[in-house]
């Protein structure tokens, strides 16, 4: 009898366990940022959340409870409805579609013309680039002339085209007490067949994760004042490409999420190059779909570069 107790006692357990990894997966949104924003560090690792599911069906199974196989029901329908559909393959190019490359080169890069060809490689329209240092960006701007005459850098950040750019400007990103110089951001205009586009590139502080939590304040107020000249721009047609320095799911970057789109498919996590276990890299777009993202082989860089297909409406 006791022994039958025990049993059931650790099933009733494994199955709190599995209606929990649900809540959490379906409602991250309800746990609390403060203290330590702990709410955007969950969202940081959001789909790892899934991987919770393994141990707890091999328990299961070892176990013969069928109790806790139901509950494991409610986290898989969860993980799925938020990110299944990214591992589908993306949709076929339609003819208004461009082809982008997000790619925080990094600013300890000892092979920038490497890291210019294998990017070019890919064949883009776009490529975007952040910590451009001024060693390193006479490299870029001659390795990847001939196929990207068009090109625009503001501070740090850089954007190459094949098609015409007009009316580049600094976007003003900077945090309160941050001091100059920093430049971070530029907008311009592409001039592509299909009609002006509106590209921004951008380099967000980065975050940290320590013992009192997330470190992201400046992170956020950064992405709260890229939001707003996204709001601003008069184009309808708007990409963004940059290190947002945080995850799509991440409350962190609302200001932006909550008015562009992202992509519906690939995971393509980028960061950090050596064993990547998030996307920081990001594509985002307005009056335009983001198809497919995926993550290119690695460069000279901490980041994987990271390609989207984007069709223009």
């Amino acid at each position: 009898m006791e022994r039958e107790r025990w049993v059931w006692t650790r099933g009733r357990v494994l199955a709190v366990c599995a209606v929990l990894t649900a809540g959490l997966t379906a409602f991250h949104g309800v746990v609390p940022n403060r203290p330590g924003r702990v709410g955007s560090l969950l969202e940081s690792f959001l789909p790892w959340l899934g991987l919770a599911v393994v141990p707890l069906f091999v328990l299961a199974v070892l176990r013969r409870s069928a109790v806790v196989l139901l509950a494991l029901l409610l986290p898989t329908a969860a993980w799925t409805h938020l990110f299944g559909g990214l591992l589908l393959p993306g949709a076929p190019s339609g003819p208004r579609a461009l082809v982008v490359v997000q790619h925080n080169v990094s600013d300890e890069n000892t092979d920038p013309a490497g890291t210019a060809r294998a990017l070019a490689g890919a064949g883009p329209d776009l490529i975007a680039l952040q910590e451009l240092v001024p060693g390193a960006l006479p490299v870029y701007e001659r390795v990847l002339a001939a196929q990207y005459p068009h090109h625009a850098v503001r501070g740090t950040v850089g954007l190459w085209s094949r098609h015409p750019l007009t009316g580049t400007r600094l976007v003003d990103i900077r945090p309160e007490g941050v001091p100059e110089p920093w430049s971070r951001g530029l907008r311009t205009v592409v001039r592509t067949p299909h009609g002006d586009v509106a590209a921004y590139v951008a380099h967000l502080p980065s975050i940290r994760v320590g013992a009192g939590g997330l470190a992201s304040a400046r992170r956020d107020e950064s992405a709260g004042l890229l939001g707003g000249a996204v709001a601003a721009e008069r184009l309808e047609r708007v990409i963004l490409l940059g290190d947002l320095n945080g995850t799509v799911d991440d409350r962190g970057l609302e200001p932006l999420t909550s008015r562009l789109g992202v992509a519906r498919r690939g995971f393509a996590l980028s960061f950090p190059a050596s064993l990547p276990v998030a996307r920081i890299d990001q594509v985002m777009a307005r009056s335009a779909t983001v198809d497919h993202l995926r993550a290119l082989p690695a460069t000279g860089s901490d980041h994987l570069p990271v390609a989207a297909r984007i069709t223009l409406r």
